[in-house]
């Protein structure tokens, strides 16, 4: 998203809205392995209240993992 930086004198300059990406190691055990994963915020969150494994198993359903 594109939006504007609205100083106190009310000048406008152009700014982007970026989402909050982090890199994130999860074990998974049933694999036995870790996997390394690129999330948002809101996506960290999701996995704290499922699970990765529920997580995983819905993005395979949806098509988002091969």
């Amino acid at each position: 998203m594109v939006g504007n930086n609205v100083s106190h004198s009310n000048r406008k300059t152009k700014r982007k809205f970026l989402p909050n990406l982090m890199v994130k190691k999860f074990y998974i055990p049933e694999e036995d392995n870790y996997i390394t994963l690129k999330i948002s915020a809101s996506a960290l969150r999701t996995i704290n209240k499922k699970g990765i494994s529920a997580c995983l198993k819905d993005a395979r359903t949806k098509g988002f993992i091969k």
